[in-house]
């Protein structure tokens, strides 16, 4: 539930008018928690509207570049994105032992695919995402992955990624989901459940295949909201469960990922650096070894509250980040 302020500084009541509230300004403001807004100044507002699934902003702001905002919460900002899709994407290409082909759930702002198209292993990435408003704004507005959209070995399709894996006879070694955070009223929640993950995306990998989807906030207090019970319910699933976190400072809080396989999960950060060495064309900006190991290194709080985690996520007991999509009544569609 984001905000969009603009206004005209006029004194601050008591007949003492400062210079620097004379100057119009425009703000963004996202409410976090019932008590907690998060807040950056704008230079404009280059884009507003709705699509049949979702509202969408993209804004260019002072602190943080250009902002996509979905449902009124900020999906990435051109200065940090780097941060989550090099922490989504290459923890699970770089513990596959040759991943070739890759399935991603969502991902239509096309940077998930930019970083998995750096892999010389990839030969093939199917991206799925419902909203095809989305993924031509994307395109039209983030040049920064207009070569990953132009690769042809991109396969984009618009569809529900739920019926598009089922229906599909094809096995990948990588699924990535790369969806919106599970919010009331919102598109997606229903691909965080348990049953979407044991009848839908375990029969889609290969043999040695790894999953990997982002779980939403994962500070010391945050972690509680959605973070926990994913990774609790992927243990369900699959034998080998490794969840992982990072500040990103757009989006004022600790984020978190969970990765699962039937294989081992295991590489030390030498042999992390090397397979980045031998696999990724050019330099990753935030991830190598030593950083995926303390990434995947959690505080004693969120290990404890991890392991005490009971709640297991489906349609009939979801949970939830705060906020409320906005989007149509088409939101029994999935991302």
């Amino acid at each position: 539930m984001g905000d969009i302020s603009c206004s005209n500084g006029n004194g601050n009541g008591n007949g003492n008018t400062n210079v620097y509230s004379q100057r119009k300004s425009c703000w963004y403001e996202e409410e976090i928690e019932e008590n907690l807004r998060w807040c950056f100044a704008l230079n404009s507002i280059l884009h507003t509207g709705a699509t049949q699934f979702q509202d969408i902003q993209l804004l260019d702001t002072k602190p943080f570049g250009k902002a996509l905002v979905i449902d009124g919460k900020l999906q990435s900002a051109e200065i940090d994105e780097f941060i989550y899709h090099e922490s989504l994407v290459h923890p699970a290409l770089l513990h596959h032992p040759n991943p070739k082909t890759i399935f991603v759930m969502g991902g239509g702002e096309g940077s998930t695919a930019r970083e998995l198209l750096r892999h010389k292993t990839v030969n093939k990435v199917v991206m799925c995402d419902i909203d095809e408003e989305v993924v031509d704004f994307c395109k039209s507005y983030l040049a920064v992955n207009s070569e990953a959209f132009c690769d042809p070995r991109l396969e984009l399709i618009i569809n529900d990624a739920r019926v598009e894996l089922q229906k599909r006879e094809d096995k990948y070694d990588v699924i990535i989901g790369d969806l919106a955070d599970p919010i009331e009223g919102g598109p997606c929640y229903q691909l965080y459940t348990k049953t979407f993950y044991e009848l839908t995306v375990k029969p889609k990998l290969m043999q040695g295949g790894i999953f990997v989807t982002q779980a939403g906030p994962a500070g010391v207090f945050s972690h509680t909201e959605v973070f926990s019970c994913i990774f609790n319910t992927l243990k369900q699933v699959f034998k080998y469960v490794v969840p992982y976190s990072a500040h990103i400072p757009s989006y004022a809080d600790i984020w978190g990922w969970v990765m699962a396989s039937d294989y081992p999960i295991t590489l030390s950060p030498d042999e992390l650096d090397l397979r980045m060495k031998q696999r990724i064309k050019g330099e990753n900006r935030y991830l190598d070894g030593k950083t995926f190991v303390s990434a995947s290194t959690l505080s004693k709080a969120v290990r404890k509250s991890l392991d005490d985690e009971t709640h297991v996520y489906t349609e009939g007991a979801a949970r939830f980040i705060y906020g409320h999509g906005h989007g149509s009544a088409h939101k029994n569609n999935h991302a």
